[in-house]
């Protein structure tokens, strides 16, 4: 069951519907794992090619295994709209401990609707039992025991 740190760096996305009537859209990204959510900044009149670089902490104490990102374009007198998600599983990440800058499908009602650059870091946690080395100190001294009992 892996245990640690995940870092998320969103890169970019392209190929967005750009739907605004009069101006270009403003995306933004949610980010998802698990119960943990962070926001990204809202990349203001840059269409449908945002660029973010920009990086996100979860702490990861399970092996729940999926990251959403969520892309909303930000709108002023409306409710923001949701321009579609990317999920991204997790298990192998876990097993490399990185993986670099990855192009995902970004999909609403089941269709391509473009794609997000994201670059993944697990780093586990240290197990308190790897601290100690098994050698002959760990045995409580018997290497000073003389035998003279």
């Amino acid at each position: 069951m892996p245990r640690g740190k995940l870092e998320v760096i969103l890169i970019s996305a392209k190929g967005l519907d750009d739907n605004d009537f009069l101006s270009s859209i403003d995306p933004y990204v949610i980010l998802t794992y698990k119960t943990q959510e962070h926001k990204s900044t809202v990349q203001e009149d840059s269409g449908s090619k945002p660029q973010w670089n920009e990086s996100f902490l979860f702490t990861v104490s399970d092996s729940t295994s999926e990251l959403n990102l969520k892309i909303m374009d930000k709108d002023n007198f409306t409710k923001d709209d949701f321009l579609g998600e990317a999920n991204i599983d997790l298990g192998p990440l876990f097993e490399v401990g990185s993986l670099p800058e990855t192009v995902h499908k970004v999909v609403k009602d089941e269709e391509y609707c473009g794609e997000i650059k994201v670059a993944l870091t697990f780093t586990p946690e240290r197990n308190e039992e790897q601290e100690y080395s098994v050698g002959e100190e760990s045995y409580g001294g018997w290497k000073e025991s003389s035998g003279e009992f």
